[in-house]
């Protein structure tokens, strides 16, 4: 069965990094776009990047453009999201989830999450 599981998420002061990773097993990772979103909490989840399948396209949120990064290794089946510059408002639960787009619905299999929790 598809699974995808988040790590990589911790407490960060702000201007800090973190590099969050996806690990996927269950489906050929190489066919499919991935993205990730977040979620604070009394918010509702919201797009932060995405990548296609082969990594030559990726997307971003205005928010986190210029500061996050989204990368792929294929034979690794690993999605990553390297965040710079980190910010409280960046605070949240991040999924990554297996599809291509700005919108949770274009998305079809979700992991757990990871909590990103940076302080001023």
């Amino acid at each position: 069965q598809v699974q995808l599981a988040e790590s990589g998420g911790g407490l960060v002061q702000a201007g800090g990094s973190l590099r969050l990773s996806c690990a996927t097993s269950g489906f050929t990772f190489s066919g499919y776009g991935m993205g990730w979103f977040r979620q604070a909490p009394g918010k509702e989840r919201e797009f932060v990047s995405a990548i296609n399948y082969s990594g030559s396209r990726t997307d971003y949120a205005d928010s986190v453009k210029g500061r996050f990064t989204i990368s792929r290794d294929n034979k690794k089946n690993l999605v990553y999201l390297q965040m710079n510059s980190l910010k409280p408002e960046d605070t949240a639960a991040y999924y990554c989830a297996r599809g291509w787009g700005s919108l949770p619905r274009q998305y079809d299999y979700w992991g757990q999450g990871t909590q990103v929790t940076v302080s001023s």
